[in-house]
């Protein structure tokens, strides 16, 4: 057994029990034993595996960005704070349901519909939440289902159980609107020795989100019914600095909620998580800082080239090019993240030497933490 391949048992103890779970869902569909339940991966009952794809495919354990790199783009990971760049713009959904639905610019509606159109994927496995405001994976074929999905949801979400269910009927080419840890998990079905008969080849797109941090559910959803009546709640958004609240939206009002509360709800693992912009995805989206309406949008890929490429040329989006104090405050950003990731990993394992599920060299992450 290779040193780094192991099984759903120690999935449960480093990971799981271990408060590593990062809730992508990737674990769940490709084992029988472990489901998602109200904000949390529940083990139903014990494996003996001593190899399995759920702890092959967890962004929790073992990760070689460089090694990674390499299967999705071809190279290793780049120096820089933001990974693999083809071109990093301004975009916006044109004119359409797209823009009006969609959160800030509505690209990623604006993407996802213009590649089911254009038959690039036949199925787009998005993120949707139920009257609770719980979330989870939804897989739809039309535009009217990726509308259906629109704008942010700051909870956690197993989203990837639901590619897993996906990929296992008719569909042949899945696009897929993922967080950075769910991300990584893709990119780790791709690399995984185990993930013959997976359906791993049926990935076609990847649209990346830029993300922080996530909260955790039943924490939070207790925290929203005292303020209001979650069955009324339209939507939820972060406005730009200096504003530092949450804003809950119903049909007939908003509640303005103070950041610093809605932030002593996220989940202890995002701390622990050093990509910001979802470096392993075909294009990464997220909001323009300082113009409203608008997203950044990261092109990393052949692929999310010509999708961009197509999309601006069909009037499916507009772009632009992003200012530079703009590029400047994203790579701040992203560089931020990093380093405390970094420095909490090293803190909570009490050495340089053990970082949980990173690989990386003393000097690597010296020079990270420069």
């Amino acid at each position: 057994m290779s040193a780094d391949l192991k099984g759903p048992q120690e999935l449960r103890s480093e990971v799981i029990d271990g408060q590593l779970c990062a809730l992508c869902g990737a674990c769940v569909g490709v084992c029988p034993y472990l489901v998602s339940h109200q904000g949390r991966i529940v083990v139903m009952d014990e494996c003996n595996l001593s190899e399995g794809r759920c702890y092959a495919v967890c962004p929790r354990t073992s990760v070689d960005f460089d090694e990674l790199n390499r299967v999705v783009f071809g190279v290793p990971r780049p120096d820089g704070e933001l990974g693999v760049v083809q071109e990093i713009l301004m975009a916006r959904a044109g004119e359409g349901a797209a823009r009006k639905r969609g959160q800030y610019g509505g690209t990623v509606s604006a993407l996802m519909s213009f590649a089911l159109r254009e038959g690039l994927i036949d199925s787009a496995v998005l993120t949707s939440s139920n009257e609770a405001l719980l979330p989870a994976g939804n897989a739809v074929r039309d535009e009217s289902g990726v509308l259906d999905c629109a704008g942010s949801n700051f909870v956690a979400a197993p989203t990837l159980a639901e590619f897993n269910r996906e990929a296992a009927t008719d569909a042949q080419r899945i696009g897929v609107v993922a967080t950075s840890c769910q991300v990584l998990a893709l990119a780790k079905m791709r690399a995984s020795p185990l993930e013959q008969g997976n359906h791993i080849e049926k990935l076609k797109l990847v649209v990346g989100l830029f993300c922080t941090w996530a909260l955790r559910y039943e924490d939070f959803v207790e925290f929203l019914r005292e303020k209001t009546d979650l069955a009324e709640i339209t939507k939820v958004d972060i406005p730009p600095p200096p504003a530092e609240v949450f804003e809950v939206y119903s049909n007939s009002s908003c509640v303005k909620l103070p950041l610093d509360e809605v932030r002593s709800f996220i989940r202890s693992t995002c701390d622990l998580c050093t990509d910001m912009t979802a470096e392993l995805a075909d294009v990464s989206v997220g909001a323009a800082e300082g113009v409203l309406g608008w997203n950044t949008l990261i092109v990393r890929s052949e692929t999310g080239a010509e999708l961009v490429k197509k999309a601006a040329q069909g009037g499916v989006i507009e772009t632009a090019a992003l200012p530079e104090e703009n590029l400047q405050h994203l790579k701040e950003a992203a560089r931020g993240k990093r380093k405390r990731a970094l420095r909490n990993i090293v803190d909570r394992t009490g050495s340089s030497e053990d970082l949980l599920y990173l690989k990386l060299s003393e000097e690597a992450l010296e020079r990270l933490l420069a």
